[in-house]
């Protein structure tokens, strides 16, 4: 007996429309280097970097992929590859070098603005629409000093950093995301230590989701306040959960961990509060952070939502979890058959079900995939990265995409994750998930053979 499945349509830039959003996604961080000249100051993550074994292959950002010195040429690939977005965060600390603005004791850094500056009209000369995002994670150690998002003090610096960069500008930047993927920087940074600064413990992460959560409407406020005509969004780490077997014990357990990955953030920013009824642990921060207001001040109106999609949970219940009371089914457990390099599985209908969950929000007016994609082993042979899997993701990520607004999802863009091979945090230089491929000793750009696959989809009107 043979089986058959029905192949997709064949991928055609116009299957999207003309208005469709084509972009890639990077981070200050990851991509810069140049961490001491012209007057920025250190972050997080240039601090936790430098505390032996937090890297995994004992790598700095000191140099990344040196954007600092090469973006006029690197965004001139980007532009002849057919991208004609380019999504990319500001550094805080470059821009603000003691963390807090003019208003609060700070100075601003001149030449951090000035880099910014030329970045966005070499963008803006090559027909290329920048997007700006304010917080990638690289949060000024200045300000971690003084207890970071522990703080709540850190609600009012990110307003006056968001001020001072919709002020310089505004005039320019019509797109501005507040905050990337807060679920990960708050987990990650301030509960396991896996990321910076490597805080753990359960309830100091209480008051960290709270003030994020009042930054990531503070920051839209002010956007919208500067900026005429602003489009103003901000982005979501997510996947759709699924219990592991039909247990009831086992689809709490998926409630639970879809209100912790997908609901945290974005229903607070709704006017729908926090999901304490399925994180009962969330009410100590009514009880110890919220001031009288908090709520009001937790709402906002976003004119998009980014989602920023790789891979679906599949969990189970477990005792040994405290709050959550579940735990993750590895994909090596489950005997997936395909994994990337960070061992995340490969089901291109989790892009469709993400999408489709996130558009059953009344206040989500237009989604953007604001980053996807993957990290495989890619080698350079020849002058060659032949990398057919990374290709093969894309185009059933697209394809799922192509099927979520055909029935109505008002899904608007894809931007890659990523552009350039690059400094992939805790895991250092060895995942690698571009476009293009970045020799990190020589600083030489190889496109990969992903990134002419996207260049003969997006400079082509025939199908691939």
């Amino acid at each position: 007996m043979s089986t058959h499945t029905h192949p997709q349509p064949p991928l055609q830039k116009a299957d999207f429309g003309p208005e469709f959003v084509w972009g890639t996604a990077t981070a200050a961080f990851q991509i810069e280097g140049a961490v001491d000249r012209d007057g920025r100051t250190p972050s997080i993550w240039d601090t936790f970097s430098r505390q032996p074994g937090k890297i995994k292959t004992g790598d700095t950002a000191d140099l990344a992929c040196l954007f600092y010195d090469h973006y006029e040429a690197d965004l001139q690939l980007h532009k002849t590859l057919g991208f004609t977005h380019f999504r990319f965060s500001l550094s805080w600390s470059r821009i603000l070098p003691m963390g807090v603005g003019p208003g609060q004791g700070g100075v601003v850094n001149e030449a951090g603005l000035a880099f910014y500056d030329r970045l966005i009209d070499r963008c803006l000369a090559l027909g290329i629409t920048p997007w700006i995002t304010l917080y990638h994670w690289d949060l000024p150690q200045a300000l971690e000093d003084r207890g970071g998002w522990r703080n709540r003090q850190v609600v009012e610096w990110f307003g006056a950093f968001a001020d001072v960069c919709t002020r310089a500008f505004g005039h320019k930047v019509k797109h501005w995301i507040i905050l990337n993927e807060p679920l990960a920087f708050s987990v990650l940074g301030y509960c396991t230590g896996q990321h910076a600064p490597g805080r753990r413990g359960i309830w100091g992460l209480l008051p960290v989701i709270h003030h994020v959560a009042l930054a990531q409407a503070e920051g839209g406020r002010v956007v919208r306040q500067n900026v005429a005509g602003a489009e103003v969004g901000t982005t979501f780490s997510c996947s759709p959960v699924e219990p592991f077997t039909a247990s009831v014990r086992d689809a709490g357990a998926a409630r639970r961990v879809d209100a912790l990955m997908n609901r945290l953030f974005i229903e607070p920013a709704l006017g729908l509060g926090y999901p304490v009824a399925d994180l009962p642990f969330l009410k100590g921060i009514a009880q110890k952070y919220t001031l009288p207001g908090d709520t009001e001040r937790l709402a906002f109106d976003f004119d998009f939502v980014g989602l920023q999609h790789y891979f679906r949970a599949v969990v189970e219940h477990t005792y040994f979890m405290p709050y959550l009371w579940a735990r993750e089914v590895t994909p090596l457990r489950r005997q997936v058959p395909q994994l990337t390099e960070m061992g995340w599985e490969v089901y291109p209908e989790s892009m469709y079900r993400i999408l489709k969950q996130f558009a059953q929000y009344e206040g989500v007016r237009k989604l953007y995939i604001s980053e996807s994609g993957a990290a495989f082993y890619d080698r350079l042979v020849k002058g060659v990265v032949d990398d057919p899997a990374r290709i093969q993701y894309h185009q059933d990520y697209l394809l799922q995409t192509r099927r979520a607004r055909s029935e109505g999802v008002p899904v608007e863009g894809y931007f890659v994750w990523t552009f350039l091979d690059n400094f992939e945090w805790a895991e250092g230089f060895r995942p690698r998930f571009g476009l293009v491929y970045v020799d990190f000793r020589t600083q030489a750009r190889i496109v990969k053979a992903s990134g002419h696959w996207f260049s003969r989809l997006l400079n082509s009107t025939r199908p691939l």
